[in-house]
């Protein structure tokens, strides 16, 4: 769960959120192999947090939609 939570503000989200967040943003860097880059990873942290904000809580879905917006710019 430690994966995102550098880039989530403290009571921003519930704690079930954060780890939801967290699986998806793990999931995301695992299959674009995004290991050791720092800012790959927070560009991902950041997206899912965004679409977090936005209401989606399912880890799923949120994975699934980066991936397609990934997917989708090459």
């Amino acid at each position: 769960m430690g994966g995102i939570l550098p880039f989530v503000f403290a009571g921003a989200f519930e704690p079930s959120d954060v780890e939801a967040m967290s699986l998806a943003c793990e999931e995301i860097c695992a299959a674009l192999h995004i290991n050791g880059d720092a800012g790959a990873r927070e560009t991902i942290a950041a997206r899912v947090i965004e679409l977090g904000r936005r209401g989606e809580r399912c880890p799923t879905a949120l994975r699934d939609r980066v991936l397609a917006e990934e997917n989708a710019k090459t």
